[in-house]
């Protein structure tokens, strides 16, 4: 008795375990050394902003800037994000950037309110 796989070569259960067994993307070593290197560098140039001894707020942007590079490196090599689909991206990169926009607003809000407070409460009677 004949089958149906047998009928049509190439469909049979042969070509669907070769397609199921399909391994991931292989990416090349050579990126992953550069990105360590880039790693390297970012954590240095870290670590220089603390040995240089800078003060204000030229330290904090640039340990925020050189913090976010590498986090940057971190999610888009290493967790394989730069070769997700666009919308599993959105939905690991729109909600953290949502949330840095409802800081500034409530950072403004905080301001508004402060200064409304010291107008209004602080007069002198008279």
């Amino acid at each position: 008795m004949a089958h149906a796989a047998d009928a049509h070569p190439g469909h049979g259960t042969a070509a669907g375990t070769a397609v199921a067994h399909e391994e991931g993307q292989q990416h090349p070593i050579r990126l992953y050394l550069v990105v360590w290197v880039w790693l390297f560098v970012l954590s240095t140039f870290s670590y220089l902003v603390d040995y240089f001894h800078l003060q204000g707020m030229l330290r904090w942007t640039l340990i925020l800037l050189l913090m976010m590079l590498k986090a940057g490196l971190i999610v888009a090599v290493f967790m394989h994000m730069k070769w997700e689909r666009l919308a599993l991206g959105y939905a690991i990169l729109l909600p953290p950037v949502a949330v840095l926009i409802f800081m500034a607003i409530m950072m403004l809000e905080a301001d508004h309110t402060l200064l409304s407070r010291l107008q209004f409460l602080s007069r002198t009677p008279g």
